[in-house]
């Protein structure tokens, strides 16, 4: 870079890295988020699981050592947390942060999963050839029950009961495709409400509802106009279909959370059954 390159780069970076109201959405992130989350039984991913053409976990290389499935996402969570939180100047803070950029735009990276990134050819180029992102093998094989479910169980989960549920695709309902995968098992339910990206899906997105009853994904119309939806009455029109629905209602002991408080409860039970019995003394 020139010198007049290199110093604009370095006043974005201090404006980034100064900005108390960044700092604190960047802060929630990290206390909130992870790589996966699995609630209800449920395992949730933005994106992919980088995958062989044959539909096994792909082994990636990071930092040195290989990961593949479940420990290739615990290790870029831990990652991204040693990104922001590392030592200052810390050689391995240097390489967590070299890999944040790769998890935006890398071939094998969980957030993106295509060969590559086409965004300068779309600005620049008019030939849609150079446009096209292919995308990683598991994409290949989203109707694939047997790697859905071999997903599922690395991740200590029932394949007959519960569902992967990601979403950064759009679901392009306008050319028949469908957010229901795998029979069931995969449930892919990316927002598409921005406007841009109605002409190619036909929707403004889905939603995901899971209740007592079980798990429900609604389908969003297209928001026309405060005039029509004054007018006309026209909001935001849904459609609901039901993805699974539970013979039994699903109480709150059945959920995760209820499962949290079950052992909270327990730990009050024991805490007042050990002050009884005189094992813990009390505080004058």
């Amino acid at each position: 870079m020139t010198p007049g390159e290199d110093q604009l780069i370095r006043t974005l970076q201090a404006s980034f890295l100064n900005s108390d109201k960044l700092q604190k959405h960047i802060r929630l992130l990290f206390s909130k988020g992870s790589m996966y989350l699995i609630v209800n039984s449920n395992l949730m991913y933005h994106a992919s699981i980088p995958m062989t053409d044959e539909g096994e976990f792909k082994t990636v290389i990071v930092d040195g050592k290989p990961y593949a499935g479940r420990s290739l996402l615990d290790k870029l969570d831990r990652l991204t947390r040693e990104a922001y939180f590392g030592g200052n100047g810390a050689k391995s803070q240097q390489m967590a942060l070299d890999y944040m950029w790769y998890l935006w735009c890398g071939p094998e990276s969980p957030f993106f999963d295509k060969a590559k990134m086409a965004t300068l050819e779309r600005y620049l180029i008019e030939d849609k050839k150079t446009h096209h992102e292919e995308k990683g093998a598991y994409y290949k094989h989203l109707d694939d029950t047997k790697m859905c479910s071999m997903i599922l169980s690395a991740f200590g989960l029932d394949p007959e009961k519960s569902h992967i549920i990601s979403g950064h695709v759009p679901v392009k309902t306008c050319k028949g495709e469908s957010p229901i995968k795998a029979g069931g098992k995969l449930l892919m339910i990316d927002g598409g409400f921005s406007k841009a990206y109605h002409s190619e899906t036909g929707i403004a997105g889905y939603t995901l509802i899971y209740n007592s009853h079980g798990l429900q994904l609604v389908q969003h119309e297209p928001f026309e106009s405060a005039v029509k939806a004054v007018e006309e009455g026209k909001d935001i029109i849904s459609t609901k279909v039901i993805v699974e629905a539970t013979t039994d209602r699903i109480t709150v002991r059945d959920t995760t959370i209820g499962k949290e408080l079950q052992v909270q409860i327990d730990d009050l039970k024991n805490l007042l059954a050990a002050y009884r019995s005189g094992q813990i003394k009390e505080r004058k």
